[in-house]
């Protein structure tokens, strides 16, 4: 029943109007006053059901039948062949002689609106290694230093500045089965910081029970260094790289990379830099200890190891 909110008469309403005039003998006029109506609506009525029987007092849409200018279907499918041949809203409008807001709308309606619909990206391949210390996914962050807190906090671009003050640049490790998590702050990108980045996470998973037996790095010069490959050699962990362009592969470590940002670096108002360095392992034993984590059906990533009660108590610290 397709009836709007204000109608008097339902459908049933409309047959029991006609029920007591044509069975009954009212007048419309009559019947109309019983019902609530005006006569006009009990003469319309009267007049639908004579011409077309019970299925006339059904409601008939509004829509006309016929429509001289709307877009015929040959303009409409020539304007999403368009599309998918990449062509801007402006030039298929001027190809086919259409209006730019036809175009949009017809686009619109056919899910092309975004140029990022025509090709739409690959399905993830969601992967997890089977133990912990399998791979160990490893990134930079580069954050700016500072001696005052910013713009961030001050809303005052100009005297939240501290000019000179250089970056940190924040080594994250995220292992692929636990999700177990580990960062430090080194002065620069070089190899040289990012193999002593590596032999710090490697100690501090050996602290917990984990070997590491391989590493996924991006194609930055720092993980393409001599340094970095010989410590990979001397340590026994085999280094991947991931494809370039292809950020997405080494997924987890930018995944802990947002996270930190959002409830680390800029959680709070720190007044310098070296505030916010010294709180980063305190979050990250928040992270890895009492964090719920929603890839590990809301378990910290600690719960992925195994360990028994006294090696929590202990480890715990």
């Amino acid at each position: 029943m397709n009836t709007h909110k204000n109608a008097r008469l339902t459908v049933h309403g409309r047959a029991h109007l006609v029920q007591r005039i044509v069975d009954d003998g009212l007048r419309p006029v009559e019947a109309a006053q019983a019902v609530g109506v005006s006569a006009r609506t009990a003469y319309k009525w009267l007049h639908r059901y004579k011409a077309h029987g019970w299925p006339g007092l059904v409601e008939r849409s509004s829509r006309p039948t016929r429509c001289p200018h709307q877009l015929c279907s040959a303009k409409r499918d020539r304007i999403i062949a368009l599309r998918r041949a990449r062509r801007i809203y402006r030039d298929i409008a001027e190809t086919v002689g259409v209006p730019v807001s036809t175009v949009a709308r017809v686009l619109r309606r056919a899910g092309l609106n975004r140029l990022s619909a025509l090709h739409p990206a690959p399905p993830v391949r969601r992967y997890e290694h089977d133990a912990p210390g399998d791979l160990l996914h490893l990134d930079i962050k580069k954050l700016g230093r500072f001696e005052r807190p910013g713009h961030r906090v001050t809303g005052d671009r100009q005297a939240g500045r501290s000019r000179g003050a250089g970056w940190d640049y924040v080594h994250v490790a995220i292992d692929d089965h636990s999700r177990i998590s580990w960062a430090t702050i080194r002065p620069d990108e070089s190899g040289a910081s990012a193999w002593r980045a590596l032999i710090a996470a490697v100690r501090y998973y050996r602290h917990l029970g984990v070997t590491i037996r391989g590493v996924l790095t991006d194609n930055g010069a720092c993980y393409q260094s001599w340094v970095f490959a010989r410590a990979c050699r001397r340590l026994g962990i085999r280094h991947r790289r991931t494809r370039a362009y292809r950020p997405r592969t080494n997924g987890k470590a930018e995944r802990l990379i947002q996270t930190a940002l959002r409830e680390w670096a800029y959680a709070r108002s720190y007044p310098h830099s070296d505030q916010r360095a010294a709180h980063l392992p305190h979050w990250l034993h928040h992270y890895n200890w009492h964090r719920p984590h929603a890839s590990l059906d809301y378990q910290p990533p600690v719960s992925r190891l195994g360990l028994s009660v006294n090696n929590l108590v202990g480890l715990h610290i």
